[in-house]
């Protein structure tokens, strides 16, 4: 199942993938039933979550029935308990929308949920990140996660963000840290061989490496610049329960 699915994810472009994994997993939804773990997004329970990764799959990681990730799992769990995210209709833009949470959030925040790619066929709206298409002060949340690491200009997308948000608005940001992590990120435009991308970047289409400078970035985009340890909140049992990864820091961008 994990070379299966390593192979998939290297060698399938992400747009197919969208339109045909979620028939697939519905098949292992059944296999994989149990109550060992509980995927909050979408509620389901299984024995165990998938393995998922493009050289070493990470063991308990994608929910078969929904396919979020650790990551979206956390994220979901702290808009939960931490803002009021899902307690009221807000104004949000998802940037490179994931399938496990586009229809429950468009269930909670109807047509003023916004989702937006540059290619994605899931999106409502066809948007480069460098030129978001929308007035200044439009979003109450921004959610872009593992987006910045594929886009020239990280930082001229995250002023855009800064600027579509409200004021007092916060964006997720999210974005992949491979080890060793260096103190500066690191970029290098002359490296376009996809082999030597991936070695360079941990991926062969990402365009830079973060570094323990991430949230100084952040910060040059004119956000605030938020890091959050929530889930070492969570206890041992918890995070097997809801398969987190213990230490995965939580970045946000406050206007």
């Amino acid at each position: 199942m994990k070379k299966l699915i390593s192979l998939i994810i290297r060698f399938v472009p992400r747009k197919y993938l969208q339109r045909v994994s979620g028939i697939g997993l519905k098949v292992l939804a059944v296999l994989y039933a149990g109550n060992n773990v509980l995927c909050p997004v979408c509620n389901g329970t299984f024995r165990k979550f998938l393995p998922y990764g493009r050289i070493n799959p990470r063991p308990n990681a994608l929910c078969p029935k929904c396919q979020a990730l650790e990551r979206h799992r956390l994220i979901w769990l702290y808009l939960q308990e931490k803002t009021d995210f899902f307690k009221k209709p807000l104004h949000v833009l998802h940037i490179a929308p994931e399938a496990c949470f586009m229809k429950p959030l468009e269930r909670v925040h109807g047509d003023n949920y916004i989702t937006a790619d540059i290619e994605s066929p899931l999106a409502k709206v066809k948007m480069d990140i460098h030129q978001i298409p929308f007035n200044e002060n439009s979003f109450d949340a921004v959610l872009c996660n593992h987006v910045l690491e594929h886009v020239q200009d990280d930082i001229k997308a995250m002023r855009e963000i800064h600027r579509v948000l409200k004021p007092g608005g916060f964006a997720v940001l999210q974005v992949p840290f491979f080890n060793p992590i260096p103190d500066k990120t690191f970029e290098d435009f002359s490296i376009t061989d996809p082999r030597a991308r991936e070695k360079a970047f941990g991926q062969d289409d990402h365009v830079r490496k973060y570094g323990k400078d991430y949230p100084q970035r952040i910060l040059r985009a004119g956000l605030k610049a938020v890091e959050s340890n929530f889930v070492n909140e969570k206890t041992d049992e918890e995070r097997k329960r809801f398969g987190l990864v213990k230490g995965e820091t939580l970045y946000l961008g406050v206007k």
